[in-house]
């Protein structure tokens, strides 16, 4: 079926069928979040089910997100050539195949090979859910109704994933995980299929020379994603591949960057990236996304030091997204230009209060500590990002249609590659003040010190109903107290970066309230000018 060749006007749908559009672009969206969830919350344990080493396990996040951090810039033009409808059903059959052939991994290889092809089916699925939420609203509420819904679903999907993973795990290990993704594929395939997105106006818009930039900004992108996944693993100074990875990335960059300004119809409008409205949006996003790392990492990161297994975190991330829901509800009421900044005070100022609460973390804390400073972070979190998107969504539209692409480049390179930025250096800094207080610490233990050699009597005498002979309970409460000493050196590393992140977040907060005060002086002058 052709597509009409210009854009037809807006058609008011029965409340059943947009309800019908609107629950699946909460499917497409939930499938999509849960596919990536699934392997960052289980890859102890899918290393183990493939036999290889975490750190090589962790490929498969690097993988994953190589391609899915800058295919969504050449999707969007081959929605534009090819139509809507194509465009979706397509990319989700193509999902599908990849779901099913997910189920035939069996070693480290295979999985990577999948994983990959994962991320290349994965980056339309989020262009396609939201297209599924936008398309029964009138003009007037997709920014302040359909974006909010859609993006607070969309950031659920990786905390929803460890509130269900446990049950399916132990149902069926890695297998129970990719038949729930096959058959939420299957699902969204037939939904895409029974309800088609409105025909939009075709044109032939890719190039040579866009292929020719994309491949420049493919391999910046996948360079970056990679060396900031791996970078804290192999660490930064030791693993000479890394610096030569991130060279050629920002090589590919410059580039790319050299090739789009001298084009008179460019992929990116590189001038626009750059003006002083859009670098400011962007350093707001990027920032925010690195914040946020606080709990996407630090939370889940801490009780895995402490012990805890996944099963003992679910009413946490229950509490993650009951209270992310909220905030996105919430994000409506400031879905306006003058409001965007009121909003985002808000959500730094919680961000502050939960990172700093956390920031006094003991090896007794456990999740029920948390619930109130994790909540307070995912409210923030699903309150600050619609209005930033509305925002720049805005300023794109200003421009013309074109400027859409350019926007959404900017918008999923912050969250995306800010996402695994903000994940490498939080670890590392982790890494970093683990040793150093691990260092501290080991000055301190020593059998000399009156209290530790206390300690070790009590822990040997503990040992002493299993262990009858004193050397050997010696040596394990020896052994004892240096895990422990562990153990305290990362809850202190934790509580570093926790701290780090609140004063962070405070320092965001203070300039964004002077540049809203200066903003209400503007505006106050340029009032009382104009009435004289």
């Amino acid at each position: 079926m052709s597509e009409a060749t210009a854009t037809p006007a807006f058609a008011p749908q029965s409340w059943p069928l947009a309800a019908a559009y609107m629950s699946a672009s909460v499917f497409l969206a939930l499938t999509q979040g849960l596919a990536q969830g699934f392997v960052t919350a289980n890859l102890p344990q899918i290393a183990g089910e493939i036999g290889t080493t975490t750190t090589q396990a962790a490929w498969l996040m690097a993988a994953y997100m190589i391609p899915r951090a800058s295919l969504t810039l050449l999707l969007m033009k081959i929605r534009t050539q090819y139509g809507l409808r194509r465009f979706a059903e397509i990319g989700i059959v193509f999902y599908v195949i990849t779901a099913v052939m997910a189920l035939r991994i069996d070693d480290l290889h295979s999985a990577i090979a999948v994983q990959f092809v994962m991320g290349v089916a994965a980056a339309p699925l989020s262009s396609i859910a939201i297209l599924y939420m936008l398309e029964p609203l009138p003009p007037t509420l997709k920014l302040k109704y359909g974006i909010p819904v859609v993006l607070t679903i969309i950031m659920m999907g990786a905390p929803l994933a460890r509130v269900i993973t446990p049950e399916l795990w132990a149902l069926s290990s890695w297998n129970g995980l990719h038949l729930m993704g096959l058959g939420m594929a299957v699902i969204s395939m037939v939904l895409v299929y029974a309800l088609p997105l409105s025909p939009q106006p075709r044109a032939r818009v890719i190039s040579a020379l866009d292929l020719f930039s994309f491949a420049l900004i493919a391999v910046a992108l996948g360079g970056f994603s990679t060396v900031f996944i791996m970078g804290y693993l192999h660490w930064w100074t030791t693993t000479p591949w890394l610096g030569w990875l991130l060279a050629v990335a920002l090589a590919a960059g410059a580039l790319a960057v050299a090739t789009e300004l001298n084009r008179e119809a460019p992929l990116l409008d590189i001038r626009w990236i750059l003006s002083p409205a859009i670098v400011h949006l962007t350093m707001v996003l990027f920032l925010f996304r690195i914040i946020l790392t606080e709990q996407s990492t630090g939370a889940p990161g801490l009780f895995r030091q402490l012990g805890y297994a996944p099963e003992q975190l679910q009413m946490l991330f229950v509490v993650i997204v009951l209270a992310g829901l909220a905030g996105g509800l919430a994000a409506i009421r400031f879905m306006s230009p003058d409001k965007v900044g009121h909003a985002h005070l808000v959500a730094l100022v919680l961000i502050a209060c939960g990172a700093w609460m956390d920031s006094h973390s003991t090896l007794l804390t456990g999740p029920e500590q948390m619930y109130l400073s994790q909540a307070m972070v995912a409210f923030a979190g699903g309150l600050f990002l619609p209005p930033a998107m509305a925002m720049g969504m805005m300023s794109a539209l200003a421009k013309g249609p074109s400027y859409i692409l350019s926007f959404i480049i900017v918008f999923l390179t912050t969250q995306l590659v800010g996402g695994m930025i903000g994940s490498g250096l939080f670890n590392t800094f982790i890494l970093w003040r683990e040793k150093f207080h691990m260092s501290v610490l080991a000055d301190r233990l020593t059998a000399t010190n009156p209290e530790i050699a206390r300690h070790l009597a009590a822990l040997a005498q503990s040992h002493a109903a299993t262990t009858p002979d004193s050397g050997l309970r010696q040596a394990e409460a020896a052994a004892t107290l240096a895990k422990q000493a562990a153990a305290q050196a990362y809850v202190m590393a934790y509580n570093d970066a926790y701290a780090l992140m609140a004063l962070v977040a405070i320092f965001a907060a203070g300039l964004l309230a002077l540049h809203m005060i200066n903003g209400f002086f503007k505006s106050g002058r340029a009032t009382a000018a104009t009435a004289k």
